[in-house]
C-alpha cells in the first residue's frame, strides 16, 4: 500500500451540512476500497487565486491516505464526476514527504494540547 495525499475544492455555494456530506462521502469511498484515511484536515473557505467556474472562493479539506493505486483512479474519478468538487489534486507521497507529513502532524497536535 501507498501513502497518498489529496486536496480537493468545494463549490462556495454549498451550505456547511452538504459540505460536510461531500467530504463524508469520499471517506467512505476510499474506506470501502480498504483504504486507511491516516489524516484529515479542512482549511474552510478560502479565495481562489484564479476564478475557477466563475467562482472566486471555496471549501479546502485534504485527507492523507494509504491505499492501492486502483483506489486512486476510482476516487478521482468520482471527483470527476461530483458537480460539487471544482478542483482536486493526489500525489504519491515518496518516503521522505511521508515523514515530512507525519512530523508535521506531530508539531500540529503538541501545539494544540499547548492551547
Amino acid at each position: 500500500m501507498n501513502n497518498y495525499e489529496t486536496v480537493f475544492i468545494l463549490t462556495p455555494v454549498l451550505s456547511d451540512v452538504q459540505m460536510k456530506e461531500a467530504v463524508e462521502k469520499f471517506k467512505a469511498l476510499l474506506e470501502a476500497d480498504g483504504s486507511e484515511i491516516v489524516h484529515e484536515e479542512s482549511w474552510g473557505l478560502r479565495k481562489l487565486e484564479y476564478p475557477i467556474e466563475k467562482k472566486s472562493s471555496g471549501f479546502y479539506h485534504m485527507l492523507e491516505f494509504k491505499g492501492n493505486p486502483a483506489v486512486v483512479a476510482k476516487l478521482e474519478l468520482n471527483f470527476r464526476r461530483d458537480e460539487r468538487v471544482i478542483r482536486f489534486l493526489t500525489i504519491k507521497q515518496d518516503k521522505y514527504h511521508a515523514l515530512y507529513a507525519e512530523k508535521r502532524r506531530s508539531l500540529k497536535q503538541s501545539k494544540e494540547k499547548e492551547n
